[in-house]
């Protein structure tokens, strides 16, 4: 290798401890493979095909099965006691004596496998507590988390990481198979002015969301000041990482539709590693009022609203929810009336 060039193993020997750092690896190893299966695309055979459905009733594809099965290999070698998935109803114990509990999406996105865009995964570490049953062992706060990160699985194969200590991005070299360490310690930006929501659902959202959004869309006339260009990827992870590297803020709020109410995204093993990395890369992470990491978790599938990306865009999109906007009124030339705040 390159001495000019950091790789994982060699990052990772500073900034964590053996099994936790053996495991980090592991999770980077097993993304290189299903990276390369990726970029096989239809020459592969047809990943995208649904196979079944998950606990949630969402539409399981070839991907989501050969990603959950390769991280399941590869955990087997560290020290794991138990694995929690998105793919799996309930929690599939490995070694009796392991000290870390992973929790995964091992596919996010995986509706965009067909049209060739970004996907990726998620990842949560978590000590595992002694004489503890393994399904309440998962129950933990997000605050709790040793370790977190994303993989996302684009025009380049990047893994985004923290153990704790700052938010860090490595980029596999295809030539050799490695991952080098590109961007340590990644801060989010403050002062830019995009946002990502799914625009398709506004009229189901909750009014302080409703409130904030039409104010954005107000641009420099209203009361944000500011014109706000909008993104949205459809695949979480991308839109996490856009918002680490350029700023901003992402919201999922809950709405009014049916399995909606309490948020979409999984409290343990998407929006508590989202949220880690937000925090760690200077940004916030909440549920609309909550911070995300103190959040108490009761099941292993549980869902939360979710809302990150710079401090001063989150805690702008927070006071529409503590200030009354829940029934804010629609104002006859302008919309619904907002906060006349700027950020």
């Amino acid at each position: 290798m390159d001495k000019g060039r950091l790789d994982l193993h060699r990052f990772l020997g500073g900034h964590a401890e053996t099994e936790l750092s053996r495991i980090i690896e592991t999770m980077a190893n097993s993304a290189a493979i299903i990276s390369q299966r990726i970029r096989q695309g239809a020459l592969g055979g047809e990943m995208h095909a649904a196979v079944g459905v998950n606990t949630d009733g969402d539409t399981q594809k070839l991907l989501d099965i050969f990603a959950d099965e390769a991280f399941e290999r590869a955990l087997g070698g560290c020290s794991v006691a138990a694995l929690a998935s998105e793919e799996r109803d309930a929690v599939t114990a490995m070694k009796p004596d392991g000290a870390y509990l992973v929790a995964l999406d091992p596919l996010d996105g995986s509706s965009n496998i067909e049209v060739n865009m970004t996907i990726g995964t998620v990842f949560s570490v978590l000590l595992a507590p002694v004489g503890v049953p393994l399904v309440r062992a998962f129950l933990q706060p997000g605050h709790k988390q040793c370790a977190a990160g994303i993989v996302l699985y684009g025009p380049q194969t990047q893994m985004i990481f923290t153990t704790g200590a700052g938010t860090h991005v490595a980029t596999l070299d295809p030539t050799s198979g490695e991952f080098i360490i590109t961007q340590p310690h990644l801060t989010i930006p403050e002062g830019k002015h995009e946002f990502a929501i799914n625009m398709s659902n506004s009229r189901h959202w909750p009014d302080p969301v409703k409130a904030y959004v039409d104010d954005i869309l107000m641009g420099a006339e209203g009361p944000r000041r500011h014109d706000f260009n909008m993104r949205w990827v459809a695949s979480m992870v991308a839109d996490v990482y856009r918002v680490l590297v350029r700023g901003g803020i992402y919201l999922y709020p809950d709405d009014a539709r049916p399995g909606y109410a309490k948020g979409r995204l999984h409290l343990l093993y998407e929006a508590n590693p989202v949220a880690f990395l937000i925090e760690q890369a200077g940004g916030l992470a909440i549920d609309g009022v909550n911070r995300i990491l103190d959040l108490d978790l009761t099941d292993l599938h549980q869902r939360t609203p979710l809302i990150f990306g710079a401090t001063d865009k989150v805690e702008v999109a927070r006071s529409y929810f503590l200030d009354g906007h829940r029934s804010a009124a629609r104002a006859p030339l302008f919309g619904r009336r907002g906060l006349w705040r700027v950020s």
